[in-house]
């Protein structure tokens, strides 16, 4: 049986424009960039809107969503929920264990997906114990359904994935720990990309 959610609404309203600030400082996203959901009972969501940049989000404007792509608003949502709301409604479909997605577009790990690799090594630590192994998910349209349903086939078995040229999603049992595995890869890549820059420069 899936945990409880025993977070109320009004907290997770306020969780989630947290980290949306936070991502937004941190540089994991910018402008419209990114999107970030909370599951606030087993049949529903909520999700930031379209539109916003998310360092302007408030609790107000988080859009209330039925599971099951039923796409019923909560009259507390004043937007459009996030065009990429299908990947959320895909991750939390096939693991009941998820309580929160977030997407964003992390720099340096989304400039490997950019490259067609992903973001790997067998002794960094920030990545064994902070993201564990990462898949490199296949390119597919942002917001379709095809892309929704490349990424769930990634997240039956992993909480980080790389979406070929367009950042990375995370999942956890909270918002916090979702948040904080996206930290973590954007540090391990920049460790990464820093050792292949030192070493190119050895190689001279």
């Amino acid at each position: 049986m899936p945990a409880r959610v025993i977070l109320g609404v009004a907290h997770a309203r306020r969780e989630i424009v947290e980290v949306c600030r936070r991502l937004y400082d941190r540089g994991l996203i910018a402008g419209q960039d990114g999107n970030v959901s909370v599951r606030i009972k087993e049949d529903r969501i909520l999700v930031t809107p379209a539109g916003l940049s998310k360092v302007d989000v408030r609790a107000s404007d988080l859009v209330e969503l039925q599971l099951e792509h039923e796409h019923e608003k909560s009259s507390k949502g004043k937007g459009q929920e996030s065009s990429e709301v299908e990947v959320h409604f895909a991750a939390y479909a096939i693991r009941p264990d998820i309580r929160a997605v977030v997407h964003a577009h992390p720099p340096v790990a989304t400039g490997f997906s950019v490259a067609g690799e992903t973001v790997e090594h067998p002794m960094l630590a920030e990545l064994k114990y902070g993201v564990g192994t990462l898949p490199l998910v296949p390119y597919a349209q942002p917001g379709s359904r095809a892309l929704a349903e490349l990424a769930a086939e990634s997240l039956r078995s992993y909480d980080v994935v790389l979406l070929q040229y367009h950042g990375a999603v995370t999942v956890g049992p909270s918002l916090m720990v979702a948040h904080q595995r996206m930290e973590s890869l954007e540090h391990a890549a920049c460790i990464l990309l820093a050792a292949r820059q030192v070493k190119g420069r050895a190689n001279r």
